[in-house]
């Protein structure tokens, strides 16, 4: 089954919100560079006219000596607070593009944008205690048959990364040390969801969004032990949501064991997870890249270019791009209480949910931080002139997205037009002289850098091998035993 976005509305410098900001950081390795040649020869006339005729020794000239780097930052938006009381969950429509012109291989690591939901405490949140739902749309290292299109993921997160759940048979570690695999329950009989990520249909331009989000639900019963330990594990299941054009409805859930579990060893944090918290309705909605490839290299005069893989963005029929759309959060009353009096033998539920018991967030702001990462030893990251090509705007009080410069380069595709971010970039410096990677046509870089000989191909890499459940019929998951085969076929397909 494919999947399609509905259809929607058309429509560091100082981060907007703190409220707003991942917690999540990046860390910058470094590679070693040469001097420019311009340089060492300064250096060279300056020794010999201090030492007379003594023989001095210049450095190799770095012109033309391509050193690989990559892009990574925040696109981050900024929204209207909410009560605290609409903690029962959350929903967004997103857009669903290809990144990149072409996968760039394992090392290509971005979400698109999404959000990061964690408890909501009385007081201040517990130190040194970090989970949450993350996941949504993207593109992870640990991806086994990746393409240029986004998959979909959950995304839970344990305490400190202790355990990773994507998905129903998903998740980190292996069956043998299984730290996420049992993390997920599926719910829907029409919707499988498969342990690599739900599919989006290949080639999704964007111009859609996709509906999805997270309501808990009471489908287990709250306990007082667990594995026989007197810690409790709470009743919230936290349920995944989808709207798309060919499926509407919940998909699969959280067990609440999946978070309390880690308090067998940790008892301090019993009461604290996501099995037995509300969750906090004022997230940030942010889109995090990690590591889309790049290089940089010298002319002749010591000036620094760079190149990056294409990246793209969806236009509507406007010119402009739309990548959230009414974000909203419930409280108890929309879902979950009318479900329990259900269960406890009431009128069943038909899954309306009343206007008073959701809120939709406005947006009010945003910004943008992307920046060119490992370029020399013990050098800071230099952000791109964003403002110079694209600008956020908020078509509506409910949609946030972006306009752009209008030399850019579109290209339209069979399922719809895309806007090409520029390739080509010279470090400079800003009207406060810090360092600045300002976009430059293809015909401003002089040819000795090389750079316009690069290609950014999908790069050949192993065949991964087909993930398997365990055959062991003592396993929960044993013996039926499903499997994905290593040419990717795979029959869940998200269609816009």
């Amino acid at each position: 089954m494919t999947s399609e976005p509905c259809n929607s509305t058309n429509g560091k410098s100082e981060k907007p919100n703190d409220s707003n900001i991942s917690r999540r950081k990046f860390i910058a390795g470094a590679v070693a560079a040469g001097i420019s040649i311009a340089s060492a020869n300064a250096n060279a006339q300056t020794n010999a006219e201090d030492n007379g005729n003594q023989t001095t020794k210049t450095k190799p000239s770095a012109t033309g000596k391509i050193r690989n780097v990559h892009i990574g930052g925040y696109l981050v938006s900024s929204l209207s607070r909410m009560p605290d009381s609409f903690n029962a969950g959350f929903s967004f429509y997103s857009a669903a593009w290809p990144l990149t012109e072409k996968y760039q291989g394992h090392r290509f690591q971005s979400g698109l944008f999404g959000t990061w939901m964690d408890a909501q405490y009385d007081g201040p949140a517990p130190a040194h205690l970090y989970s949450d739902i993350e996941g949504g749309l993207g593109w992870w290292t640990a991806t086994q048959f990746p393409t240029a299109t986004p998959k979909f993921i959950m995304g839970g997160v344990g305490p400190n990364f202790s355990f990773i759940a994507n998905g129903p048979g998903s998740g980190a570690g292996d069956w043998d040390n299984p730290r996420g695999q049992y993390g997920v329950a599926q719910l829907s009989p029409w919707l499988l969801f498969p342990p690599d990520g739900l599919n989006i249909r290949q080639g999704v331009g964007g111009v859609g969004l996709l509906g999805y989000g997270y309501l808990t639900l009471p489908l287990l019963p709250p306990k007082t032990t667990t594995d026989g330990v007197d810690v409790p594990t709470g009743d919230n299941c936290w349920t995944l949501f989808l709207n798309a054009k060919n499926f509407k409805g919940p998909v699969a859930f959280f067990t609440p064991y999946f978070w309390s579990h880690a308090t067998v060893k940790n008892p301090e944090w019993a009461g604290k997870l996501l099995d037995s918290r509300p969750g906090n309705p004022n997230k940030a909605f942010q889109m995090e890249t990690q590591f889309i490839p790049a290089a940089v290299s010298e002319d002749a005069r010591g000036e620094i270019y760079a190149r990056s893989a294409i990246i793209q963005f969806p236009i509507n029929d406007d010119g402009n791009t739309v990548l959230l759309h009414r974000p909203t959060v419930y409280n108890k009353d929309a879902l979950w209480n009318k479900m329990k009096r259900w269960f406890d033998g009431g009128a069943a539920v038909s899954g309306l949910i009343e206007p008073q018991d959701e809120a939709i967030q406005t947006f009010n702001n945003g910004g943008e931080e992307w920046k060119i990462w490992h370029l020399k030893h013990g050098e800071e990251p230099i952000p791109l002139d964003w403002k110079a090509f694209g600008t956020h705007f908020m078509p509506d009080q409910y949609s946030y997205g972006y306009r752009w410069n209008s030399q850019l380069a579109r290209v339209r595709t069979a399922q719809g037009s895309l806007v090409r971010l520029p390739e080509y970039y010279h470090r400079t410096v800003d009207a406060n002289q810090n360092p600045l990677w300002v976009p430059v046509a293809p015909n401003e870089v002089p040819p000795e850098t090389k750079l316009a000989s690069l290609s950014f191909d999908r790069p050949s890499e192993p065949i991964s091998k087909p993930l398997t459940t365990p055959d062991d019929p003592n396993s929960c998951v044993g013996p039926r035993r499903t499997e994905r085969s290593a040419s990717g076929d795979e029959t869940c397909k998200l269609e816009f």
